[in-house]
């Protein structure tokens, strides 16, 4: 089985002061899974399984009061500096620099032109 083709939503987050109600809610309604990701240090991040998905399709940020609550959208993209940058040149907005966790999973936030927040992503190839 592949994986979600780049350029194509392929990962939710929700972020929260209240992550454990948000994790009840959803798992009681739609039977999500939650486990704690402990690939950025010092942040409270639990993956979110949903039913069927071969692995995590989403996370729950506990953002500690520090922003307001929100749930956004990340497009894989083969190049995340790169898309930061050609977001930049069509008027986008950076709202969280590029960063690159303990797994090698690199993100950052946007702002299309608008101000419509999303995110993009890059994984690093799978072994085998």
């Amino acid at each position: 089985m592949s994986g979600p083709a780049l350029n194509s939503v392929a990962w939710f987050e929700i972020g929260s002061d209240r992550p454990e109600e948000v994790k009840k809610f959803f798992g009681d309604l739609f039977e999500w899974q939650f486990k704690l990701n402990t690939d950025l240090e010092g942040v409270d991040y639990h993956a979110a399984i949903t039913p069927g998905a071969p692995g995590p399709a989403g996370g729950i940020f506990d953002h500690a009061g520090k922003f307001a609550d929100y749930a956004v959208f990340y497009v894989l993209v083969a190049d995340v500096p790169a898309t930061v940058e050609r977001a930049k040149s069509l008027g986008g907005e950076v709202v969280m620099e590029p960063v690159t966790d303990a797994a090698g999973v690199s993100f950052a936030r946007l702002r299309d032109n608008t101000g419509h927040h999303f995110g993009v992503f890059s994984a690093p190839a799978p072994t085998e």
